[in-house]
């Protein structure tokens, strides 16, 4: 598998004209109304300049927007990215040159070429954040080994759905010669499987940081011979029939254009139709066809379909072996949005089986 893909990360900012520039002592309210009529502001002097500007515009729009509902909420944090966007902050020699700002090893990672940029504070913020979690590791529960995300790529945070996936592959009793794991993302059900016996898992993903990032931190490890990985949509290059096939999709349907960073989070019309099609040209005839879940959109009013009991129902492909269920944990303390809802959400797992 190459590694010559072409790695996602925050576009400089050319901003048109001349910047305002943002200190402890620029008043806070009329940057609010430049950032609103559509022009850039720029931090000075201090990294913290930014994180203050960041919190007054929070406070602003909460303010100024009912942020209760589900679907408020959604409206909230699109308005809020659209704005703390056009707030940048300045790199010279892959280094942000406010003081006191933290040393963030993405910039010379991603941006070899270019020393000197301008980049969206929050993107920065979101490189800091991930610059800790690849170099420390994170604990998956499931997992013996930490896990170093690289950059953009979704890894999980709540491990109910895991550790679900883990219990029923303690139980499994098919044959381990091969799966595929569609969506790879950070790799943790691949690793599971492998760690459970699987023999080979072909692994996917549409996100080339997947890729390039698992396929880093494998190396030439024992791993690297066993999860092959494809830059590809839902099952890439992989068309021989395996006896596993595992999804974990996105759990909630798109209500606009997806970018990047929500594919993720959402799923367009076309995802499961089109994944159901492909998955039983794969399955063998005694395989199992396993997805991972949630009532979240159910729950949230935000879809009365569910896609999976939708292609049980009307596909004609598969039949439900059975729908292992797992109450949530409460949202951490640490949260600050409003997740009442949380108390029904259940992770589900759906095994199916060719009809």
């Amino acid at each position: 598998m190459t590694t010559d893909i072409n790695v996602y990360k925050p576009e400089p900012i050319l901003p048109e004209g001349e910047l305002e520039l943002f200190n402890r002592n620029t008043d806070v309210k009329r940057t609010i109304k430049i950032l609103e009529s559509g022009k850039s502001v720029l931090i000075t002097e201090f990294y913290s300049n930014g994180m203050s500007l960041i919190k007054e515009l929070h406070l602003y729009l909460k303010r100024r927007q009912p942020n209760k509902s589900f679907q408020e909420q959604r409206e909230f944090r699109s308005e809020f990215r659209k704005l703390s966007n056009l707030i940048l902050i300045e790199i010279v020699d892959h280094k942000l040159i406010v003081k006191k700002s933290p040393s963030i090893g993405w910039l010379e990672k991603l941006y070899p070429e270019t020393s000197s940029l301008l980049l969206p504070f929050p993107k920065v913020q979101g490189l800091n954040s991930a610059w800790q979690w690849y170099k420390n590791g994170i604990t998956i529960p499931v997992l013996r080994n930490k896990i170093h995300p690289y950059y953009g790529v979704y890894f999980p945070t709540r491990f109910d759905h895991l550790v679900l996936f883990d219990n029923w592959l303690k139980r499994y009793e098919g044959a381990k010669k091969s799966a595929i794991d569609v969506g790879v993302g950070s790799g943790v059900l691949s690793f599971q499987m492998i760690k459970h016996g699987f023999q080979k898992v072909f692994g996917t993903d549409t996100n080339p940081n997947a890729i390039v990032g698992l396929t880093e931190s494998m190396g030439d490890t024992k791993l690297s011979r066993k999860i092959e990985l494809d830059f590809g949509n839902l099952f890439g290059k992989w068309d021989k029939q395996t006896e596993l096939i595992v999804f974990n999709p996105p759990w909630l349907p798109a209500s606009h254009d997806l970018d990047r960073n929500d594919r993720a989070i959402y799923y367009d019309k076309n995802l499961f139709p089109d994944f159901f099609v492909e998955a039983k040209k794969r399955l063998l005839p005694e395989g199992k066809l396993v997805i991972i879940f949630s009532n979240l959109a159910q729950i949230t009013n935000v879809a009365k379909v569910h896609p999976i009991e939708q292609e049980l129902i009307k596909g004609g492909r598969f039949q439900l072996e059975r729908c292992l269920k797992r109450t949530v944990k409460t949202a951490s303390e640490k949260t600050k949005r409003d997740q009442h809802w949380r108390g029904a959400e259940e992770v589900e797992l759906w095994v199916l089986t060719n009809k």
